[in-house]
């Protein structure tokens, strides 16, 4: 889960000497720069999320509504920092929107970030002021959970709180593939996904552009797409030393070459040249293979780049958009 300690954050955006978190005594002034740093790095995130998920909703068995928006909880961030928390982001609630996506439903709807919510179909939020306990997603997440259960087809209905106003805004139904995206905190090329959730570490956001940012964001939501930790757990794969080994690497290194397949299609489905996810592999493969993926788990750079390279060719001329590759079919495949 993302936590807000921010101490990495510090390192990586705001070119300091990383520590492990804030010191209290910290002027408010640069703890407040790191928020707004860290907004822009979400959103970030966020727009290539929604653009992403709502394009390829006809891919997805598991759809949410998609407003574009990055919400957080005042409870996720170091309770010595919640004081500029609130200066920087409102917090009139324990809930509050972060960022909204240019163009998304949300925006279209006057939702802007520093607006608190309050509730969703009229039920307020299960949150309360966490006081002085230690971080915890546990108030966004259920959060999250309660705005997922609204049916994808129908207006998302929030209350809204800014300043002293609070309204009843309804944003328009916009169905997107369910899964949370966070940026992960800390100095490493590191990026995951567990079926849920999308984690892509802040360090792609430093070192890479939007393009980049895609390929990779893409990769992780096709896991999810694709069932993969479920179908691996099935197959009894062992991870941590042993993932590596015989039948385990093989396995893994399955489940990767065809997230890296499909990631490609979400590309061009979202309106992305696919051929972004070749030039990914072939300019910037030599960092991911160093840090991020282990060898024998993944195939080398120059053959994931290859790969991709063939699948883009094979793709018919007159593919619809969105087009629904054969690959999905896998989905449902044990693994052996």
């Amino acid at each position: 889960m993302k936590f807000r300690h921010l101490g990495p954050i510090l390192g990586v955006l705001a070119l300091a000497t990383p520590s492990a978190a804030v010191a209290a005594d910290r002027e408010p002034a640069t703890n407040a720069a790191t928020f707004e740093a860290l907004r822009s790095v979400d959103l970030r995130m966020a727009t290539i999320a929604y653009r992403l998920t709502t394009a390829n909703a006809a891919l997805c068995r598991r759809l949410a509504p998609t407003p574009g928006w990055v919400i957080h909880s005042l409870g996720q961030y170091d309770p010595k920092l919640r004081d500029v928390a609130r200066q920087v982001f409102g917090f009139a609630t324990p809930i509050a929107v972060e960022a909204v996506v240019p163009g998304a439903p949300a925006a279209m709807a006057g939702v802007a970030a520093n607006d608190s919510l309050a509730s969703v179909g009229g039920a307020a939020f299960a949150a309360t002021d966490p006081g002085n306990a230690d971080a915890t997603s546990a108030t966004r997440d259920a959060a999250l959970a309660q705005i997922a259960q609204t049916p994808v087809t129908a207006p998302l209905t929030v209350t809204a709180v800014r300043g002293e106003v609070r309204r009843t805004v309804a944003i328009p139904a916009s169905p997107g593939c369910k899964s949370n995206f966070e940026v992960l905190l800390g100095p490493e090329l590191d990026a995951s996904a567990d079926g849920s959730i999308v984690q892509v570490g802040v360090k792609f956001f430093e070192k890479y552009g939007d393009d980049d940012l895609a390929v990779v964001i893409a990769h992780e939501l096709s896991h999810n797409i694709l069932n993969h930790r479920a179908r691996l757990d099935a197959a009894k794969v062992s991870r941590g030393l042993l993932a590596e080994l015989g039948r385990n690497g093989r396995l893994f290194r399955q489940t990767e070459d065809d997230a890296d397949l499909l990631g490609m299609y979400l590309l061009r489905n979202a309106g992305y040249d696919p051929q972004i996810a070749v030039r990914f592999w072939e300019g910037h493969g030599g960092d991911i293979d160093g840090g991020l993926f282990r060898s024998r788990t993944h195939r080398s750079a120059s053959a994931r780049a290859q790969r991709i390279a063939d699948e883009i060719a094979r793709i018919p001329a007159d593919a619809p958009t969105p087009y629904i590759p054969p690959i999905l079919a896998t989905r449902d495949q044990p693994l052996q």
